[in-house]
């Protein structure tokens, strides 16, 4: 069986931003969203439409490896190295801000994908199934172009 790790993270989120946006009425950006800026460090809004979608479909993907995962971690793991003074001085890591991932993480609570703990956020056996399924539908598109892949897809033998 195909699990998240096995297929790249990029084409992962992608087709998992795409089945969010399509098929989980919950998941929408709210009003604010399109004025909104990722971070600090940043000077505009994203310039793709549905940056919000890809924003869950990371934060799924990073729930379902790192297992029960607070806002602080993810505020961490989307944060960014800032330059202190003129830049003479080594960088600073900054942590992202938290609205965005906490409305992300509340969207995706109501939709049955995630759910709270006292550890955490995690995936539920739902949301497991949905990644799982969605990581195996990459896997068979990579070996249509790289038909080499197809031994990691087969069963063990026995």
């Amino acid at each position: 069986m195909v699990s998240v790790k096995d297929v790249p993270a990029d084409l992962l989120i992608k087709e998992l931003a795409a089945y969010l946006k399509t098929n989980v009425a919950q998941v929408k950006p709210p009003v604010w969203a399109a004025y909104v800026k990722t971070g600090a460090n940043k000077d505009r809004p994203p310039m793709d439409d549905d940056w919000w979608y890809v924003r869950a479909a990371s934060i799924v993907r990073r729930l379902y490896l790192d297992g029960p995962v607070g806002l602080s971690r993810l505020r961490t793991y989307y944060g960014y190295r800032a330059k202190v003074g003129w830049g003479a001085r080594s960088k600073r890591t900054r942590r992202a801000g938290g609205a965005v991932i906490r409305k992300v993480l509340h969207q995706l609570e109501q939709a049955g994908i995630v759910a709270r703990t006292k550890r955490g956020r995690v995936v539920t056996p739902e949301g497991r199934s949905l990644v799982d399924r969605i990581a195996t539908r990459v896997a068979k598109e990579l070996v249509k172009g790289r038909p080499e892949l197809a031994k990691y897809l087969a069963p063990p033998k026995e």
